[in-house]
């Protein structure tokens, strides 16, 4: 067992209204969680941990701790704050294949989960261990849909996902892998073919586009594409990222990692939007920044970079006297998601909101009957952790849905 994680879990002050908790997403028992670790009753811990969040042993590792958890530490006001993401890897990773999760007898209905990401994936765990039977549908090979191919290797392991899967099979879960609903199957033919609900978990990875001349460029490539499968690029030594959340960190990090020597964040405001952690990892890989910065064109060359000029009212716009021609063999544009809008067209009774999101209702479900939805398909691309605390409500809303009309 390592030293530092006793070590962290030692310097757990034990608060009667711990920050921490509330400042988790989920609002975990942290607190709880680190003295049953020390009293040995580590299986106790790991229960609270999975019950509480499904995604526990990912959340440990891509959650933005410095601004949840560990930013809310009472230790954290004088010096380090504790560092629980460390311990919740610890407990959720060594005890994962040992949980023995319990699982309600069979009702005898079925639901239906569209997309394997953050989101469907609670759901289907959850609603699985209230007696549903699930069928996962996703249009990957593999579960785990941003997750696995939207966050590099190296800050979330592979092997992980896979092993979900194993864990999720084990729960009676059924997947369908490379099929997508909207195409030649509807939500309808689910709802017609017995299953008593939907959840729609699709996820947002259509690219928001710079809306700039030359962004069709043999040249240019989106972040989402990209960290899709890296190893498909030849970014060449110089590469220009248009962008500063933690999807753009993510790419400029994985360029590196895949061989170009140049890697310069173009940011439009004067500092990242990327977590402090994300950032100051991008600045060790070796990532330079340029700050106050927009590309106001691409040529074969590379971005034309302006000046950002910011006013008062917190508008901005691009002093187009300052352009200068950037050399780079690539360009990756990062600039947030929207989802994809195949099932809105295959299913009319499925209507957006004005951000080009699926429109829900306080509980979750949409404007088609017995069809919910959480995740980045709702909210546009957000935090996992975020995905995972919606979701577990919907799961509750669902269930009562479910129930609800098998009494009426």
């Amino acid at each position: 067992m390592s030293v530092h994680i006793i070590d962290e879990a030692n310097r757990c002050l034990q608060c009667k209204k711990p920050l921490c908790r509330e400042g988790c997403p989920i609002h975990t028992n942290i607190p709880e969680v680190i003295r049953l670790f020390k009293e040995n009753k580590t299986m106790d811990a790991a229960y609270m941990l999975f019950y509480n969040n499904p995604l526990s042993v990912v959340c440990s590792l891509v959650c933005n701790h410095a601004n949840q958890c560990q930013g809310h530490c009472i230790r954290g006001k004088k010096g380090e704050p504790v560092h629980f993401s460390a311990i919740e890897n610890y407990i959720s990773d060594s005890c994962f294949e040992r949980l023995k999760l319990e699982i309600a007898p069979a009702n005898g209905m079925k639901a239906a989960v569209i997309g394997a990401g953050p989101a469907g994936l609670t759901i289907a765990i959850m609603l699985a261990a209230k007696g549903y039977k699930i069928t996962v549908f996703d249009t990957k090979d593999k579960i785990g849909g941003i997750l696995r191919y939207g966050i590099p290797e190296f800050r979330l392991p592979k092997s992980i996902l896979d092993r979900y899967q194993k864990k999720m099979r084990e729960m009676g879960i059924l997947f369908r892998p490379n099929f997508a609903i909207g195409g030649s199957t509807s939500i309808q033919d689910l709802l017609n073919d017995g299953y008593k609900s939907v959840f729609i978990g699709t996820g947002a990875w259509r690219p928001r586009k710079l809306g700039i001349p030359g962004e069709t460029f043999g040249n240019v490539f989106y972040a989402i594409n990209y960290l899709n499968n890296p190893d498909g690029y030849e970014l060449g030594e110089n590469v220009a990222v248009i962008g500063a959340g933690n999807a753009a960190m993510d790419v400029a990090r994985t360029a590196i990692r895949h061989g170009s020597r140049n890697v310069v964040v173009y940011v439009r405001d004067g500092e990242v939007n990327a977590s402090k952690d994300e950032f100051e990892l991008a600045l060790v890989d070796g990532v330079q920044f340029e700050y106050n910065k927009a590309a106001c064109r691409i040529t074969d060359e590379g971005p034309v970079i302006c000046d950002v000029i910011h006013h008062e009212d917190g508008s901005s716009e691009l002093d187009e006297s300052t352009a200068a021609q950037m050399l780079a063999d690539s360009i990756l544009i990062s600039i947030s998601q929207t989802p994809q809008s195949n099932l809105v067209n295959r299913d009319k009774e499925l209507h957006l909101n004005a951000r080009g999101n699926l429109e829900t209702s306080g509980n979750g479900e949409t404007t088609m009957p017995g069809v919910f939805a959480s995740g980045d398909v709702v909210t546009g691309a957000k935090t996992v952790v975020a995905a995972v605390a919606i979701s577990k409500q919907i799961a509750e809303d669902m269930d009562a849905y479910m129930k609800a009309q098998v009494e009426a």
